[in-house]
């Protein structure tokens, strides 16, 4: 007899007659308990089969553009939109004063947005005090001041006795200032000489009835507008009333009350035909009479014009921009102290910073009294496509993308203190997202990548010199997040589906023949 081949005695699925086995409660309560587990097993395999896993790969980041977008809507608290101004700085330059793709609101005292400013434009030069005025300030005092210095106290006075005064707010270390000290005299002289021209005619040669004091106290009756000046250094109260954030502040007041900022050009005539305008206003909703008649006017430019063609040519090129600083485009400050910036900058891709600081070609600003605290309503980096598609598309991407993208919205940093300041820091990580099939001809870089920020803030402290701001510092990170979707290989499905049935019903045999050896060894 010949020996049976080995694949004859190769049974691995030897079977065992059937009188030999025994069935138990207990093998059956096993066995639903097998069955049931794999069949959870399996759907749950099968559900991971037809879905879709996100797979994240760090790698180098190979971005070869020059620049990066980064969008902004920024309210500053405390800050006039005329003042607000953007700077860029990088390890590439340095731009100022940006003004492209930047927008600015007017936000009143409660947070609401007022009117549109149109786009950002460049601060407009003006004249810092006019050229036709030659003498020095001494030479211009030694005929007395007339230009009247007011304090605490004679302020308060002067706003109750004087219908108009026109106040000059002011630093002694202010270079602006100095400039603008002959003008502001000679407007002095001119509205008290137009004083004494008006009484004068009023009287009619009874000028020797009148003793000096008593003439005096009658021409200050008939001033057109009275003229102060209020140095903030030794009066730094008066000014933090007023709320003077810069130097000079020329401001108007009518009845006592705040009316107006001047902010044309310094010249004698501009600032008469300026206040002319708003008294022929105040005067039209009173019914009364001007008091800044054409008399007024005709001494003004007896005072700073002759004849030379290069000063024409200068009264000329003022009077065609006159039209910029007239009493109708006038603003109360009051309803106005905030400013929203909102827009997009394009930065070089190197580690730089923006920064919000205010900044006037026409006045210097006091550090004591300038306040950067804002409100980040939105800041990101690049396109805003890729965080639109993953805000209608949250399965695309990991839990919390969208707002890692967006980490400082919603931010508020106020400071309390002088010469402070929050800065930021962002750190700033590339990351490449698969393209939606929504957009199968989009396949670009725009919507592909997307920037993830890590924010860190502190407060900063400036010297008592320096103009506080607030700035954005970035850099980029070298590493990119790449997250891809996977899908699982048909055969790892069937290699677990396998797995699922034989070591269940292994570990399910294990725990019964467990549980009758013990049985066994009891009842025994």
């Amino acid at each position: 007899m010949s020996p049976r081949p080995w694949s004859a005695n190769l049974d691995m699925y030897r079977r065992v007659p059937t009188d030999l086995l025994e069935g138990t409660k207990r093998g059956s309560i096993l066995s639903v308990m097998a069955i049931v587990t794999m069949t959870v097993l399996f759907l749950l395999e099968t559900k991971a089969f037809f879905g879709v896993r996100l797979a994240a790969e760090m790698t180098l980041d190979s971005n070869d553009d020059a620049q990066i977008r980064i969008n902004f809507n920024i309210t500053m608290m405390d800050m006039k939109c005329e003042y607000a101004t953007i700077d860029i700085k990088s390890d590439l330059g340095t731009h100022q004063n940006i003004t492209q793709h930047v927008n600015k609101l007017q936000i009143d005292a409660e947070g609401v947005r007022q009117r549109y400013m149109s786009r950002n434009r460049h601060q407009t030069d003006i004249a810092m005090s006019d050229p036709t005025v030659t003498a020095t300030i001494d030479q211009l005092h030694e005929d007395g001041v007339d230009a009247v210095d007011l304090d605490e106290r004679t302020i308060n006075y002067a706003k109750k006795t004087q219908e108009y005064l026109f106040v000059d707010f002011f630093a002694s270390w202010c270079s602006h200032c100095r400039d603008l000290a002959p003008t502001w005299e000679v407007l002095a002289e001119v509205m008290d000489i137009a004083a004494e021209e008006s009484l004068d005619k009023k009287i009619e040669g009874e000028a020797h009835k009148y003793s000096d004091e008593d003439y005096n106290e009658a021409k200050k009756v008939e001033l057109p507008v009275m003229v102060g000046k209020v140095d903030c250094v030794n009066h730094a109260t008066v000014c933090q009333q007023e709320g003077i954030m810069a130097y000079p502040t020329l401001r108007m007041f009518v009845d006592g009350q705040k009316y107006a900022d001047y902010n044309g050009h310094r010249t004698v005539i501009e600032m008469v035909h300026w206040l002319s305008a708003i008294e022929t206003k105040h005067k039209s909703e009173k019914g009364t009479e001007n008091k800044i008649d054409s008399t007024v006017h005709d001494i003004a430019h007896e005072f700073t014009l002759d004849e030379k063609p290069e000063e024409k040519e200068w009264a000329e090129k003022i009077k065609k921009h006159r039209h910029m600083f007239s009493a109708t485009n006038n603003w109360n400050d009051d309803d106005h102290p905030g400013c929203q910036l909102s827009g997009f900058l394009n930065v070089d891709r190197s580690p730089g910073n923006f920064h919000i600081i205010a900044r006037s070609k026409s006045k210097v600003f006091d550090p004591r009294v300038t306040n950067v605290s804002h409100e980040v309503h939105h800041l990101s980096f690049g396109m805003p496509r890729p965080a639109d598609f993953a805000k209608k598309n949250a399965g695309e991407v990991p839990p919390h993308f969208v707002e890692s993208t967006q980490a400082m919205n919603g931010n508020v940093y106020v400071t309390k203190n002088l010469h402070e300041a929050h800065h930021h820091y962002l750190k700033v990580i590339t990351t490449n997202v698969d393209v939606p099939l929504a957009y199968p001809r989009n396949n670009n870089k725009q919507f592909t990548t997307a920037y993830q920020i890590l924010p860190s803030s502190q407060l900063s402290l400036f010297p008592e010199d320096t103009v506080p701001e607030a700035k954005f510092a970035y850099d980029l990170s070298p590493i990119a997040i790449s997250y891809k979707k996977t899908y699982m290989n048909w055969y790892d499905y069937v290699t677990k589906l396998m797995a699922i049935v034989g070591g269940t019903f292994t570990i399910v045999g294990l725990l019964e023949s467990g549980i009758h050896a013990a049985t066994s060894k009891k009842n025994r």
